[in-house]
């Protein structure tokens, strides 16, 4: 999918693929009945990695990278993870909030050009119980992610058995290829 036409999109579907050794993630359009629709992209993550390095490509021949975001330190509790594109080029930045995710998962988004975007879960109840009851630890959970008190981007964890997203893009100018790291890295990265 062109850059472009990418931009346009207003949902995605975030899928993982239940794999051995690496973390494996679909991004698909919206179909014109909200179904899945074509893929727009395929990431792939090594599990047990000292420096947490996604790399998202254009398909899941993985033949061309389209993005990828990578942490600046090893084991870093409030890393910042930096998105680059295809060549390199940095299209952004996400980061942890540790001491706000304590209680409530808490990241940071910045592109430039933008005010920082802050993503929280939207539930304080389901946040408790995931982190104080391990056996509610599988509970979905919803971020929100807003600037200045306006909706930019949101990621919607659906039930089932394996990880599924809704992503849902309010801001015209955010980049899509960031808003797909930050929703992927939610998944990657949540336990950490």
């Amino acid at each position: 999918m062109q850059l472009d036409s990418l931009q346009t999109q207003h949902q995605f579907h975030i899928r993982q693929r239940i794999r051995m050794m690496v973390n494996q993630y679909e991004v698909r359009a919206v179909a014109p009945d909200g179904t899945e629709g074509e893929l727009l992209a395929f990431a792939q993550q090594k599990r047990l990695a000292f420096k947490e390095q996604v790399t998202i490509y254009t398909d899941d021949s993985k033949q061309h990278p389209l993005l990828g975001f990578k942490a600046r330190q090893r084991l870093d509790l409030g890393a910042t993870y930096d998105v680059t594109d295809h060549a390199g080029t940095p299209i952004g930045l996400f980061r942890k909030d540790f001491a706000q995710s304590l209680l409530r998962s808490t990241w940071h988004v910045e592109q430039p050009g933008l005010p920082q975007v802050t993503g929280q879960e939207r539930s304080m109840p389901v946040a408790l119980l995931r982190r104080f009851v391990d056996s509610l630890s599988w509970l979905p959970y919803h971020f929100d992610f807003v600037a200045g008190g306006q909706p930019v981007f949101s990621v919607i964890k659906k039930w089932g058995l394996r990880d599924r997203y809704v992503v849902e893009v309010q801001h015209p100018q955010v980049d899509r290829r960031l808003v797909i790291a930050m929703a992927i890295g939610l998944d990657a990265l949540q336990g950490r």
